[in-house]
């Protein structure tokens, strides 16, 4: 499957955003998405994961009650709302793929990314 986010840009803080990751190849209903950023100098963290069907969610503490992460099967789409942006959520954004046999969501062991999108956060 091959992944393609988008919808990142320069937004003020307290500001929206919308990321969207399309996958082609295959449908994504086989697999557990997620959402992951980097930020210059640091590490990729997990932000957000949802499970084959979008029922279970899981989130990263620093984003809880401001991100949600949802799916539309039908339209190979993952989608990330972003509220509330505050200038330590400027990173680059990646969308990833996990093959799943269940309903399971995943902060880690991800098997296809995307590239990511920039979402930069000014003060």
């Amino acid at each position: 499957v091959q992944l393609q986010a988008s919808g990142g840009g320069l937004v003020q803080a307290g500001a929206s955003l919308k990321l969207s990751c399309t996958a082609s190849g295959r449908t994504i209903r086989i697999y557990g998405m997620g959402w992951f950023r980097q930020a210059p100098g640091k590490e990729r963290e997990f932000v957000a994961g949802i499970s084959r069907s979008g029922r279970s969610t899981s989130y990263a503490d620093s984003v809880k009650g401001r991100f949600t992460i949802s799916r539309d099967n039908a339209k190979n789409t993952v989608y990330l709302q972003m509220n509330s942006l505050k200038p330590e959520d400027t990173a680059v954004y990646y969308c990833a793929a996990v093959r799943d046999y269940g309903e399971n969501v995943y902060a880690m062991g991800y098997d296809y990314w995307g590239q990511g999108t920039q979402v930069t956060v000014s003060s």
